[in-house]
């Protein structure tokens, strides 16, 4: 069975997450894993109601930011892929991992 380690990166600070991607793709490389990405999604463009205070029906008017997107696959490599889940990311980088396990094509399971 083959593993596919997929990684999703968000920060509303683009530097910090290019920052983040590119050091993470290159020790990807330096140490061998197929890596897949990254690739960049779409930004998105996120609105908060500002208020004067607690009350409803004291909006100042909104705050708006822009959140930026990566995404990477680690496929095989658990122990690379294991290595890159325990590491300390920026705390301005949101980071998601789902693993997923891939059968070879032709195996059945009985």
């Amino acid at each position: 069975m083959t593993f596919v380690t997929k990684l999703r990166f968000q920060s509303g600070d683009r530097a910090a997450l290019d920052d983040t991607v590119n050091g993470i793709r290159d020790m990807l490389e330096r140490k061998g894993a197929e890596c897949k990405g990254p690739h960049t999604e779409p930004s998105e463009r996120v609105r908060v109601p500002l208020y004067e205070g607690l009350s409803s029906g004291d909006e100042l008017g909104e705050w708006s930011f822009e959140v930026f997107a990566r995404r990477l696959e680690i496929h095989g490599n658990d122990h690379i892929a294991r290595e890159v889940g325990h590491m300390d990311f920026p705390d301005s980088v949101h980071v998601e991992i789902q693993v997923e396990q891939k059968k070879p094509l032709g195996h059945r399971q009985n």
